[in-house]
């Protein structure tokens, strides 16, 4: 029984459920919704005219040409920029010079061949590290070391005569991948004759620098070319995606024929090709290619003409363009199972002596003829 002062108090009945929806009902009232829409419609419209302002000013920026000779062999480059980066860009070059042309007395790869205490730089580390994954994985096709043997066919950076089998199996002892090896900062050797030689790789290279030099600086359309050594990035002048021709084979040695045998789009991808129709040389009524084999020493006689490569990189498609003119098209398409993140163009001489054609599936949408 209640005691006789207490205080009665009348209270109602509580529901969560009408608690929520009236709260929701006042947050979600006319009033409160205009609000929030006027406070989102000046920070839309900041974005909507700042985005066109970037883009306005992409379109409108010319497209810059820079041409020249490098690396002993030409570049162009194209690049959708107010500011012309030549200056820039021929240091980036220079830098590549000095670390691994074989041409410059001293770089840090001449330097190493003739056993002198020298530190590589980063960029000689790069290219090294990525040399030895490639001759690994095309079980010596693509070989840094090559040099005495292509010094001694006559292609390389000193002239030569016809080499004898005793010659090449003395050359031999000294040249293989396995005999040299990067320890605590520097190049070790196993025999001080080992050479180096980056120059299947070392134009690939050099575009990537320019590369990545015109991406750091924000420039989204560009095509870098170093002897035919490409990396491109978004679309040319003609609003278009890069398209790229890959050359006809034909016995030109001065490369005046210039017939395409396809074009591929190429956009935002790396590119290189390799051919022995391009180097090669007649001897007693014999053509030698400029490709050599390193397991064998002499130039290859396989079937494949032309190899053209996309990578990521183009010091990737450099070297694997090398290692399948070494390889040949069956072996190449052993190593490209392991490989799909490559896509190649093959022309090839089938037993009839005639050209023909093998790509990678993945690349059918690239080809434009």
């Amino acid at each position: 029984m209640p005691a006789k002062n207490a205080k009665r108090y009348k209270t109602k009945p509580f529901c969560w459920l009408n608690s929520i929806n009236t709260k929701k009902s006042k947050a979600m009232t006319p009033p409160n919704r205009k609000k929030r829409l006027l406070w989102q419609i000046p920070f839309l419209l900041f974005l909507i005219i700042g985005t066109v302002y970037i883009i306005k000013q992409q379109q409108d920026a010319p497209y810059q040409h820079d041409r020249g000779m490098v690396f002993g062999t030409t570049y162009s480059i194209i690049y959708q920029s107010n500011d012309n980066l030549n200056e820039e860009i021929m240091a980036a070059l220079n830098a590549v010079d000095m670390s691994m042309s074989t041409y410059n007395k001293g770089s840090i790869i001449s330097q190493i061949n003739r056993n002198e205490q020298v530190k590589p730089d980063k960029m000689f580390e790069e290219v090294f590290f990525l040399a030895q994954k490639v001759s690994h994985e095309t079980n010596g096709a693509f070989d840094v070391t090559v040099a005495p043997l292509v010094n001694a066919w006559g292609f390389g950076f000193k002239s030569g005569v016809h080499p004898t089998p005793q010659t090449i199996d003395s050359l031999k002892q000294f040249v293989g991948y396995q005999k040299v090896t990067y320890v605590n900062g520097s190049i070790k050797k196993q025999d001080p004759r080992v050479m180096l030689d980056f120059s299947a790789i070392a134009k690939g290279y050099g575009s990537d620098v320019v590369a990545n030099l015109l991406k750091r600086k924000g420039i989204n359309n560009f095509m870098v070319e170093i002897g035919g050594e490409i990396v491109t990035r978004g679309i040319s002048e003609k609003r278009l995606p890069w398209k790229v021709g890959v050359t006809k084979p034909t016995d030109d040695s001065l490369n005046v024929n210039q017939e395409l045998q396809t074009i591929l789009n190429v956009k935002d991808k790396a590119m290189a090709t390799s051919g022995n129709y391009r180097k090669f040389y007649y001897k007693g009524g014999k053509k030698y290619a400029h490709t050599i084999d390193p397991l064998t020493g002499y130039p290859v006689q396989h079937n494949i003409l032309s190899s053209t490569v996309l990578a990521n990189t183009c010091a990737e498609a450099d070297a694997y363009a090398t290692a399948f003119m070494v390889l040949g098209l069956e072996k190449a398409k052993k190593v490209l199972e392991k490989h799909p993140e490559l896509m190649v163009y093959f022309i090839y001489s089938d037993k009839n002596g005639n050209n023909a054609v093998w790509f990678s599936p993945s690349l059918k949408d690239k080809i434009q003829n």
